[in-house]
């Protein structure tokens, strides 16, 4: 199985952070200051050289001031349809 990380789904969601995070007018040192990290920790996750786990996904879009819910369902909307019947 692919890493989720090369995925579709994955790379829509680090342009919609990038996206979130340029509309709040901030940069990656400003988002960074906000939310007590370096900025290579933006960087990374943005650049998808590290995975962002749901927590630190909830607060960079507390500090965007982003729905999580529409970044959320903008990803979901790039996976195909997988049958829920089982075997």
């Amino acid at each position: 199985m692919t890493k989720s990380i090369f995925l579709k789904p994955y790379t829509v969601l680090t342009q919609q952070l990038i996206a979130a995070r340029t509309a709040a007018g901030l940069t990656q040192v400003e988002l960074a200051r906000l939310l007590g990290k370096p900025q290579s920790f933006i960087s990374k996750y943005e650049h998808a050289e590290r995975r962002l786990d749901v927590v630190e996904f909830l607060m960079v879009c507390r500090a965007l001031n982003a729905d999580p819910a529409q970044i959320l369902k903008a990803i979901g909307d790039e996976f195909p349809n997988v049958s829920s019947e089982r075997a």
